[in-house]
């Protein structure tokens, strides 16, 4: 059987207000701030030229409305709505949904030695923050790395799997923060920095076949 190859351009959303506040927001939700809507717009002019075959996003409003955004301003004859799909949603933090970032982060890794999310990603692993927090939940609700990978494995299979995808296709993925971390750590072969977050907007590009995924750039 031949072998597909394409291109995934995954786009953080825009900025939101939880954003601002420093909040988590995994499966909950809040808006896109003015700027959130402007850079969304500069992110759909940057890829207006590349057609895309397929696009997904996961079935929270902040990127159902980064994925509006950027295909409405796509002049290449691309795809006109995306897949929206609940297994591409950011982490569940659970008990902590919408909590304070640094506060969260403390309550997780301080029992470790490890007070913030960047502590905790250099001595160990973003799966490692996962277990972590859902160890911290009172509720132990929060997904651990291996429940967030059984969802996401999902959603790759999805994408995967479209038949509008055909070799060499670019494809689009509105994604999250967290999330475009776990797949930079995940596939990035340790090249890039993943105590850095990546930008609302931000575009990070992997090929993907039938055996492999490699990320090729990051937080552009």
């Amino acid at each position: 059987m031949k072998i597909i190859k394409f291109n995934l351009y995954v786009v953080r959303h825009g900025q939101t207000y939880f954003n601002i506040y420093n909040r988590l927001q995994g499966w909950s939700n809040s808006p896109l701030t003015d700027k959130g809507i402007a850079g969304a717009e500069t992110t759909g002019k940057r890829l207006a030229d590349i057609h895309f075959d397929a696009a997904f996003c996961s079935n929270t409003t902040r990127a159902m409305d980064t994925a509006a955004i950027v295909l409405g301003a796509n002049e290449a004859d691309s795809v006109k709505e995306p897949v929206i799909s609940p297994n591409l949603r950011e982490e569940f933090y659970g008990y902590y949904e919408g909590n304070d970032m640094d506060q969260t982060w403390y309550v997780a890794g301080a029992p470790h030695g490890l007070p913030t999310f960047k502590d905790i990603v250099t001595k160990y692993s973003i799966n490692r923050a996962k277990d972590f927090l859902k160890e911290a939940d009172p509720f132990h609700q929060a997904e651990s790395g291996e429940e967030y990978w059984q969802r996401w494995d999902k959603g790759l299979a999805e994408i995967k799997s479209s038949p509008l995808i055909k070799d060499g296709s670019n494809v689009l993925l509105i994604s999250h923060g967290n999330a475009v971390l776990s797949l930079v750590e995940r596939f990035g072969e340790g090249k890039y920095d993943i105590t850095e977050r990546p930008a609302n907007g931000s575009v990070t590009q992997l090929t993907v076949s039938d055996d492999e995924i490699k990320v090729t750039s990051y937080n552009q």
